[in-house]
Order: structure tokens, then sequence, then C-alpha cells
């Protein structure tokens, strides 16, 4: 699962979780990030702004204030401000996600 090229030409975010890639679009009210996360990924218990997602292709399996559950293709998904969240990414997974923080990411 790859994304477009044409995407890959927007500035790539650095992602401290192996397996996790992203490539940014931004403006002054917020983020998005289109994800390449391979399988076998997992990515530790985190908090930070509000996250909303959609799954381009693949699964996602998000555990969102403790309650758990399987993302898949066309499936969107909100992580309210401050909510500790995490996922495991089994069969590898494109995902786009929204973060109302312009600046969660380092070097915009």
């Amino acid at each position: 699962m790859l994304l477009p090229e044409e995407l890959k030409k927007n500035p790539e975010i650095e992602v401290p979780v192996p397996g996790i890639r992203g490539w940014k679009v931004g403006g002054p009210q917020g983020l998005v990030v289109f994800f390449e996360i391979s399988p076998g990924t997992v990515l530790p218990e985190h908090s930070h702004c509000y996250q909303w997602g959609y799954v381009i292709e693949g699964e996602i399996e998000l555990t969102i204030g403790g309650e758990r559950r399987l993302y898949g293709k066309g499936d969107s998904y909100v992580v309210p401000e401050g909510v500790s969240h995490s996922a495991v990414i089994e069969k590898g997974c494109l995902a786009m996600d929204y973060f109302s923080d312009p600046h969660i990411y380092l070097g915009i």
C-alpha cells in the first residue's frame, strides 16, 4: 500500500515510530497528514490536540480513551483533544489525519 507520488512531493514529517511515514499539507488553522503505515506497526499510547482521521486503505485498530475498535477502508475516527490513544496496524494502512494544531509536527 503506497500513497501516490504526487502527495509525496509535500514535506515529509518526522515520526518517532518505526513503520510510519507521513507527508503534511497545512495552513495556519490545522494540519493534514497522509500516512503510510507498515504491517505490524504499534503506536504507543499518547495524547495531543484534536484529531480526525479517515482510513483510505487497510485497517487500523485504535484504542481511544480506553475503547478499542477496528477501522477499515472508508471509516473515520475522532480523537478529542487530550484523550489518550494508541494503535495497532497488523495488515498495513493508508490514512489521512487532520490535526487542530498546525505545529504538531516539527519543521512547520
